[in-house]
Formats: C-alpha cells, structure tokens, sequence
C-alpha cells in the first residue's frame, strides 16, 4: 500500500470515526469555492460512499438532524437526496435493513423539526426521491399514513411539506397513490378551501394537478373536478391579496395543467378563461402576471391533440384575446436608436409587453387557424389603420405579419384586400409603420407565396425597390432587401427576371452605402435573386462580383465580420447561379481567401465560420469535381463542427442559478420533471449545418468522397440518435432521394436568410453509394466488395435501431426511405440477419402507424371536434400515409432483392399487410398493400402460385376501386399474374376481362388522373392476349364487343378475334411511359410474327396499325430505341410490300403532321 492510499484511509476513518466535526469539516469541504479543497473533499466523500456507505449516509442523516448550521444541513439533505437516486450509483440497496430503518425515520423526524423553509424544501425532495424507489414495493409503509397526518395537522409547515412530496410522487409514481384517490380528493379540497396559509395553497395545488396528471381514467379526473373553483379562488385570493409572487406561482401550475389535460377545465371553461383574460386586461398588475394568464389561454388553444376545437368554442373570448394583444402590440417607443441605425438592434423601443403580444398572435393563429382568427382580424384591424397614431398602423401591420402564418389559407381568399392594405402603408410618413409593411411584405411572401409573387409581383417589387431609395431611413432600406429576399424565394426566374435591371442596380446602390446594416441586406438579397434567376442572373455577374470580392477581402476588422460572412453567402450563390463556366476565373481567388481564413484563429461567436461551412459546400455544388484538391483543407474543421458536442446544462428546477438569467441569447431551457436543462442552441445548428454540409460533398462528389468515409461515418451513424436537435437528425438521414439538388439549414440570427442550395440528400445512402462507385471503379486501393459490406453492417443495423426510437414521424419516413436506398445499394450484401431485423421492424412500424391513426380517430370523435380541426388531422394522417410508403418500398425492395427466399417472412408479414387490403383503411394503405404483392407476383413468379388464391379475390376487387391510384396498382397486378399466373390463372380470364373492360370503357378513362389507370389497364389486357390466348374463347363474361368504340364489349362467349383488335384499338397509350414502352414492343411483335387476330381478315386492321406506329413514332419517350428501329423498319417492309394503292389508303388515315414523320423516316 503506497502512502498517499495510507493517508487517503486514515482520512477516511477519521472523517466516519466518532468525532462529528471531523465529518462537518468535509461536508463544509465540499462547499468550498478552492478547487483544491473541493476535489479533495470530493475524494474523501467518494471512498465513504465506495467502502463504508452505511456509516456516510448515517453521518449525513445525523448532521441533517442536529447540526446548527444551516449549511451543513442543506448540503447534507442534497447529498442524501444524490445517494439515494435510482442511478447507476444508487446506494440503498447496499445499505443494512438497520440504516434503512434509521434513515426513514430520521428523515421524517428532520421533516417535523426543521425550521428553514429552504431546508425542509430540500428534505421533501430526499423524501420522495427516496419514496419513489421502494414505496411500490411497500418499502416504506409509515410514509403515507405520516403525510395524511401532516395534512390534516394544524401546522401550516407540515401541511406545506406533505403536499409537496405528495406532488413529486405523484410524478414519479403516482400509481402507488391511485388505491388513495379518496382520501386525496377529500384532503386536497379541505386545504384548499380552508387554508389561510398561501404557501399551503400552493403545494396543495401543486398536489392535485399533479395527481391529476397521473390518471389515465377519465372518470377518476372527472372526481376532482369539484375542485376547480377552489383552485382558481387560489389564484383570485392572491391578486387580492396583493401577493402576485403566488399568483405567478399557481398561474405556472395552471399552465402546467391547460397544457397536459385541458378536457380537465371544459365544463368550467368560460369561468376560467373569463378570469384569465381579466387579470390580463388588469393593468393594475404586474406585466409577469398577465402574461402568465395571457400564456394559460395561449395553452389551451394549442392543446388541440388532448381538446380539439374546444377554444374555438368560445368566439367572443378569441375577440377578447386579439384585442388585448393588439394593445399590447401599442407598448413600444419611438427610440432615437431604431433611427439611427447604428448598430444591428431591431428591437429598439420594444417592451416585453410589445415581444409577448407578437409572439402571442403568431402562436394563437397557428393553433385556432384562419377560420377562427381571420374574422377577428378583419373586424378589429381597420380601425388600427384608420386612426391617426402611428402606433395603431405599426401594430396592425406587424399583427398581420404574424398571424399569416396560422391563417395562411383563408387569407388566400383576401389575396388582393390584404396586399393593398400592406402596400398602401408603405407610404406612410413615419418610417417604422414604412419598416412594418415592408416586413409584412415579407412574411406574408413566404407563408402566402407563391400565389402572391405570381398575381402581384407587378406591384410589389416596384414598391420594395423605391423603399430602397428612402436614404434618411436606413433600417427601412436594409429590410426592404431582406423583403426582396423573402419575395425572390417563391419566385419563378420567368417572374424575376423583367425587374433584374432595376433591383440588381438599386442593391448595388446599397452595397455601396456607409451603413453596415444596409450592405447587409443589399448582400443577402443579392444572393437570393442571384439563386432564384440563375442563369438570367449571368449578365449581372461582372458588375456584381467586383463588388463582392473588395468586401470579401477588406472586411477584416470584428465589426465587419457579418458583412464578411455575408459576402461568402453571396458570392457562392452568384458562382452556383452562373455556373461553372463563369464563375471559374473567379473561384480560385475566393477560394484561396476562404482558405486563408479558414487556417486561421477564428473567435468562437464569429459568424464566418457557419457561413464558411456553407460557402464551400455551395463552391462543391457549382465546381463539381475541380473541388477535389480543396477537400483536404475542408473537411478537417467541417468534420470538428459535425463532432461538437452538445452544450448542456442541467440544475434543479427550482436552483437558484436561473439558466434563464444568461446573456447567451442562444441559450434555451426546458424543464423536465425536477431538472432545468439548458442548451446551446448554435452549438447545435452549427453541428446540424456541418451534417448537411458532408452530405452535400457526398452526394456531390460521388466516389471522390470515398477517402473521408471512415471519417464521415463514425461521426454521422451515432447522430440518428441525437435526440438534443431535430436537425442534427435530419441532416444524418433527411427524407429526400438520391440525386435531387441539396438545401442548407436557415442561418441563425438572420432574418428569413436564403441559403437554398440544392435539397439534401440522405447521408448514410450518400456514404455507401460513395464507396461502392470508389470500389466499382477501381478508385478504393486494396478495398473490394467487402469493404461495402462492412460499411453496410454498420449502416444498416443502426438505421434500424435508430428507427425504432425515433418519436417523429417526418424522420420516421425520412430514415425508412434512406433504410430503403441503403438495401438498394447494399442488394445482396445484406444478410439474412439484417433482413429478419428490417422485417421485425417494419412490423412496430406498421403497428405504432396504426395506433397513432386511431388516436387521431379518438380525436376526431370529441364533441368540440370541427373541421378546422378535421385539416389538421389530414394534414398527419398524410405525413403517416408517408410512413406507410416508404414501408412498402423497403418490402419492394427485399422482394426485388431476394426473390423467392424472402416469401417465409413475407408470410410473417401477412397478417400486417391483409388488413391494409380493407375496404376501412385510406386509399394509399390499400394500394401500397396491392403494390407489395404485385411485387411478390412479379419477382417470385411460380413460387408466388400459392399466394393467388388469397390476394386475387382483393386484386379482382379493387381494379374497379373508386381511386385511380388503387385502381392502376389493382389492373398492374392483374396483367402480372395474367403474365407468369400460368394454369392458376386460366379460370380468372373472364373475370379479369370484365374487370378491364369496365376500367377502359369508363366515360374519363383518359382524364389525367385515370389515364395510368387506363394505360396499365390496357397493358393487362394485351398480357391476357399474349398468355391465355387460349382461354378467351371459352371465357364467360357479359357484354358485347363493339369495335367501333375505343371501349370493348364482351359477351358470353368472347372470341379471341375480337378481344385482339379491341387492344389494338386502345392503343397507344401515352400516360405510363414504362407500359407504353412494354406494350408497344409487344404490339411490334405480333406485327412481326403477322399475328393473324390482331392484322385481322384480309388486313382489315393494318391501317390502325400504322396510325399506332406513326403516333408512337412522332410522341415522345413512347418506346425504346430498339422497338422504334423495329417499327419504322416493319413500315418500310409494309411499303414495299403493299399494293400502292392500299398503302396509299393506310397513310390516308393518319394527321397530316403524322404523314410527313413517316416519310421523313421511310425515306432516310
């Protein structure tokens, strides 16, 4: 034993040994503010806990019990309360039955003695973290009946302490309290009801909503409902009283309760809201207190999943709220620093009264819509326009600006009213109404756009462009770019590009102006018009980048940072609109300051490095593979930035230390039960900006990624998983395919900023398309098709695990289709392990997909249930029917795959897929469900014969389905088993004849939403032709074949010689360009081989095949090359073949744009 591990025990045995001040020492160690002290105490501390718990959890609880000093006691009881937590250092199960008992009843004893409120908090808190791991087990059975003492004692503090651990076991296990409800209700409405102690009210309030929440039975929720006006009269006690500390205190728990039950307050509903909106119409109040009750009608209204519609009941509250916050929108002064413009601070002269009624009204739109919230607005904003205070103009502008989000389709309908009564206030003398209509110019070009660029791009784009000439005003002139910005974005080039010589020339005006804020603007909105004209934009570029590249290199100094970061921005967006070809003078200049600047000690808040990420992605995009020898220089920071982590701070919910008071605006908070958790929002979005950006490289770069993929991987795999950000989560697998354009996350801290790239693609197929086109092509040294499997293994199994944690549907569907590709590329490699957890996977997705969708049917049967509410729920039940999509690809691709090998677990799945075939279930369930045994029947051919009995009666069935979708996939089907059905599918010929028949000779059949239907119904019908020639004669369906029609009828005993030319008279099809290319061939074969129904006696229907012929040869992608080779030489066979005459009567037929294309071909 060496001697600092001596030292360390006798320390140890001194600190347990008899002498208490020797252990009040260390405890008061570990308060220390020496780092030194601290750590060593800590040392000591953890020895005890490893070697002799008993003794330190006794020591604490005697110091908690008797030392005078408060400090000792409080760090005693977090200590205790830190032991005694279920986590992997969780001590009460080391500890002796004799400790156990002592402490339990030293514990409640301290809770009778203890005189400090802030101390007997902290008891309670060890009380129920204690409770909450052994009271389920009857671990601690005097601890009820104790509490049910306490609050029936005549103490104020022992009735305080009892209900504020009843309301943390509650949360944790408020199951064990359940069998106690009575005795709950009964002492919860006696204090409080008879309470004169505030405090008390509180916790008993605290209690119950707690306890509340913890019921899953409506029933049981419904018992307390007694209590409501007891809980309100808390709150209404208090503001009477004077005491707005506690009213604040039981508004939060009211919040708390709005947000989690809302149905709780319904029968009761216009009490509460009443009262609510009268202490915040109290002017008397305190601000923090009517935003509290502004917060708890705010809540409700956005409980819609647990109350749907319910506050769309209550119109004249709606009224009553818009109008208080449309006042509040009036709290805002005219300060001489929004003015001057000399720093970036938009918000001079704002109140948190004017923040908290903008933020409101955005929020209250989003959740109650435009159908509820466009009336109100209509009837209370024109009086705000009318009157002669700017501040009523300014308040309805910025007002209509929020709410167009929320309220975007109904205001649609106004398109016209509402963009006059934005523009006419763009010449209003004072210039912050000026900068409000500009700035709902904006918003409302991207929440009503692109309807409102393409009707009214003739009247507002002239009017941003003259605001940018209001040079007494710079703020106005900067936000009428950012508007140019928002506009450019849903706009066409065809659109944009008649203004390109006037706004183009008034930014660079701009750009050249003293106020940074304003060249600012100028830049990024540059850079949208730049991305959204795109090659229009090529005339401009060599007046434009001079300018870019001065502010590029000379804006060095920290005040310019932004406006160099913006520059970046600009620039690459001009290089990716022009292109390559344009640009490349220009490109190695840039890029060789990015990579100056990239090597160089860049402060931790500078801008210029998210910008920085994104420029070179944008530089990738626009050079392709000339970036390759830059990558070197990229990737290592681009790669720091993927692997920061996040920056989390967790403290007690009710510490002292409020992460809210932090300077760091990109500090955000949560509360999770009794944790406060903060996190460093731009540490995540510069961490999600860099995963999008790698994915750019990969998808852009191909096999020149490969060399970073053993890099790359390990960062983006563990981020399906980040559950801190959305985005992160997006960026490792967002939902969009192989090849398409790739985006880049909005930047932080600018407003609606455009840094639309390309759409991203997803990372974890990026990676494996990468190295399996690297090893393919010979670019991977001593790396082969093993090394794609490994990469494969690694891949797979961790998108599955990831999919089966993930809580949101949007990345749900996002990761089944990167899942989807990564099988395609992987094919064969995956092994039969892989597939079986795909498999069992696909099976929770179904089953979770299902239970959602029957929520959202619970929902729709609530009785405050509207069809506002109705939108909603189609809106989900689409992202769901996504899910459902991509699940039916991956079986899709499995079953392309692995052929007949994989039918044992398509039998699992069986009883999964079956019921989407329900006539119940959407039209989108029921024709992924026929898609995936189409392509059981398709891949599997003979293997799949058994299934045919089973799936065809559906399959007949839905080929007449009411949905065209349905309908195409049900007739494809058809025409595959019809193809490899063989003898199984002899008996369905007439069935399935009539099922085609009333398919084609639908009046719309070649409508554009049935045309697919129609041409794959054709296709079915030539495959019958073709395969079971031999059954039609003895088929039995009804009808009469008519020829003249282009529909076909059929009777009892059809002929081959009519159904034939009934095909051939349908033909060509053009809407299914995949069909119309099989088919066609297939009707150049039977011409070769002279088929003898489809020429027909003596010819009769040659000319219809000629017309077919010429149609297909002058259309566009109707046929392959090779057929169309095939045809013109079977017409010039036909031509020399034919009597004059009789060709010259074929070609009669035909258009005469038809004639000259055959002649034109026959002749070459």
């Amino acid at each position: 034993m060496d001697e600092s591990t001596q030292l360390q025990q006798a320390q140890l045995a001194a600190v347990l040994g008899g002498d208490p001040s020797q252990f009040e020492t260390l405890i008061s160690s570990l308060m220390s503010s020496s780092n030194e002290t601290r750590s060593q105490a800590e040392l000591i501390f953890n020895l005890a806990k490893q070697h002799d718990p008993d003794s330190l959890c006794l020591k604490l609880a005697h110091l908690l019990q008797f030392s005078p000093h408060l400090d000792a006691r409080a760090m005693s009881a977090v200590l205790l309360r830190k032991l005694l937590t279920r986590d992997d250092s969780y001590l009460w199960p080391r500890l002796s039955p004799q400790t156990q008992s002592s402490l339990k009843s030293i514990l409640l004893a301290c809770l009778q003695q203890e005189s400090v409120k802030s101390n007997t908090k902290k008891l309670c808190d060890t009380v129920s973290e204690l409770a909450s791991g052994i009271l389920p087990d009857n671990g601690w059975p005097e601890l009820l009946p104790f509490m049910f003492q306490c609050v029936t004692s005549d103490s104020d503090k022992l009735q305080e302490s009892a209900f504020l651990i009843f309301a943390q076991l509650s949360q944790y296990i408020g199951e064990s309290l359940i069998p106690f409800i009575k005795e709950l209700h009964g002492v919860f409405l006696q204090r409080l009801g008879s309470s004169t102690n505030f405090d008390v009210k509180i916790a008993a309030l605290n209690a119950v909503i707690n306890f509340i929440q913890c019921l899953d039975n409506s029933s049981d929720r419904d018992r307390f409902q007694d209590l409501l006006p007891s809980m309100i009269r808390t709150l209404t006690e208090a503001l009477n009283n004077g005491n707005e500390a506690t009213a604040q205190e039981a508004l939060e728990l009211l919040i708390e309760l709005a947000g989690t039950e809302p149905r709780f307050l319904r029968r009761q509903l216009v009490d509460v809201v009443g009262s609510m909106l009268q202490i915040a119409e109290a002017e008397s109040l305190e601000e923090g207190t009517r935003h509290l009750a502004i917060e708890f009608v705010i809540t409700l209204a956005e409980a819609r999943e647990r109350a749907p519609g319910m506050m769309r009941k209550l119109p004249q509250f709606i009224s009553r709220l818009f109008g208080i916050l449309m006042t509040m929108l009036l709290d805002i002064e005219d300060d001489p620093a929004w003015h001057s413009a000399e720093n970036e601070d938009e918000d001079a002269g704002e109140t948190s009264n004017y923040s908290v009624g903008q933020e409101c009204l955005d929020r209250l739109a989003i959740s109650l819509g435009g159908n509820t919230i466009v009336p109100v607005a209509s009837e209370q904003l024109p009086a705000y326009l009318a009157a002669p205070e700017w501040q009523k103009h300014h308040a309805a502008l910025i007002a209509l600006a929020q709410i167009a989000e929320g309220c975007s389709k109904v205001m649609l309908k106004t398109l016209e009213q509402v963009v006059t009564m934005v523009l006419n206030s763009f010449y209003d003398p004072h210039p912050r109404v000026r900068w409000a209509a500009i700035n709902a110019i904006g918003q409302l070009s991207t929440d009503l756009g692109p309807d409102l660029q393409n009707q009214y791009h003739q009247r507002v784009l002239p009017a941003l462009a003259a605001a940018m000439d209001d040079f007494q005003n710079p703020r106005v002139q900067a936000h009428a770019a950012s508007a140019v910005l928002n506009f450019s974005e849903n706009c066409t080039p065809e659109i944009l590009t008649p203004y390109l010589d006037g706004v183009v020339s008034k930014l660079l005006v701009l750009l050249q102006n003293g106020k940074q804020m304003v060249q600012e603007g100028a830049l990024t909105a540059l850079a949208s018009v730049a991305d959204s004209s795109q090659e229009h934009f090529q005339k401009y570029y060599d007046a434009v980048m001079p300018y870019l590249k001065t502010i590029l290199v000379n804006a060095n100094d920290k005040a310019n940072r932004m406006l160099r970061a913006k520059s970046m921005e600009c620039i690459s967006l001009v290089g990716m609109a022009v292109g390559k070809e344009k640009f490349r003078d220009d490109a190695k200049q840039v890029m060789d300051v990015l990579m100056s600047l990239q090597v160089s000690q860049m402060e931790s808040d500078d801008p210029t490095t998210s910008y920085m990420l994104q420029a070179w992605a944008r530089l990738c995009k626009c050079l392709g593979q000339d970036f390759l020898p830059y990558m070197s220089v990229v990737m290592p920071p681009l790669l720091q930035s993927a692997q920061l982590k996040p920056d989390v701070t967790i403290t007690s919910a009710d510490s002292d230390n409020d992460i809210d008071d932090s300077d760091d605006e990109s500090m955000e908070t949560i509360t999770l039960g009794d944790k406060r958790i903060g996190i460093k929002t731009s540490v995540l979005e510069e961490k999600a900006t860099a995963c999008n950006m790698l994915c750019c490289y990969a998808d852009e770069l191909k096999e020149g990624f490969f060399p970073w993929i053993d890099q790359v991987a390990p960062t983006l795999v563990p981020l399906l998983k980040f559950y801190f950000h959305e985005e992160v989560r997006k960026a490792a697998v967002s939902g969009i395919v192989l090849m398409m354009h790739i985006s880049f996350p909005f930047v932080p801290g600018v407003i609606n900023t455009h840094c639309n790239l390309c759409l991203s693609s997803p990372a974890m197929p990026e990676l494996l398309h990468s190295a399996k086109l690297a090893v393919e092509k010979g670019l991977a040294p001593g790396r082969n098709e093993s090394y794609v499997k490994q990469l494969s293994d690694y891949i797979i199994p961790a998108l599955v695990e990831a999919l089966h944690k993930e809580p949101d549907t949007e990345i749900c569907a996002s990761m089944l289709d990167a899942l989807n590709e990564c099988l395609q590329i992987s094919g064969v490699l995956v092994d039969e392990s892989q597939v079986r957890s795909v498999v069992d996977e696909i099976k929770l997705v179904i089953t979770a997909s299902s239970s959602r969708k029957r929520e959202r049917a619970e929902r729709a049967k609530a009785e405050d249930f509207d069809a506002e509410e109705g939108e909603l729920i189609k809106e989900e039940n689409e992202q769901e029917e996504e899910v459902f999509d991509q699940v039916g690809e991956i079986l899709g691709t499995l079953i392309k795959t692995f052929k007949a090998s994989f039918l044992p677990l398509f039998e699992e799945l069986s009883s999964y897929l079956t019921p989407m075939w329900g006539k119940d279930k959407t039209t989108e369930e029921r024709r992924i469900a026929i898609c995936i045994f189409d392509d059981v029947a398709e891949q599997c051919r003979e293997a799949a014969l058994k299934y045919y009995d089973t799936y065809l009666p559906f399959l007949l069935e839905a080929c007449n389905d009411e949905n065209p979708d349905v309908r195409q996939a049900a007739v494809y089907g058809l025409g595959v088993c019809a193809e490899f059905g063989g003898s199984v599918f002899k008996h369905l010929v007439g069935e399935a004849l009539s099922r085609l028949n009333v398919v084609i000779q639908h009046p719309n059949a070649k409508q554009p939403d049935n045309v697919m239907a129609y041409d794959n119904a054709v296709s079915a019908l030539g495959k019958i032709c073709q395969f079971h020639r031999d059954s039609i004669d003895s088929a039995q369906v009804c009808n009469h074949l008519s020829l003249e029609s282009e529909a076909f009828f059929l009777n009892d005993s059809c002929l081959v010689w009519q159904v034939v030319p009934a095909w051939l008279n349908c033909l060509p099809i053009t809407g299914d360009l995949i069909e119309a290319k099989a088919v066609h061939e297939q009707l150049c074969l039977m011409v070769e081989r002279s088929d003898r129904e489809l020429l027909g006696p003596n010819n009769q229907y040659l000319p219809k095949i000629v017309s077919v012929f010429a149609e297909v040869l002058c259309g566009k992608d109707l046929a392959t090359d090779k057929t169309l080779g095939r045809m013109a030489n079977l017409l010039r066979h036909l031509q020399q073949t034919l009597p004059p005459a009789t060709w010259a009567s074929t070609l009669s037929v035909l258009h005469p744009q038809q004639q000259m294309t055959l002649q034109s071909i026959l002749s070459s």
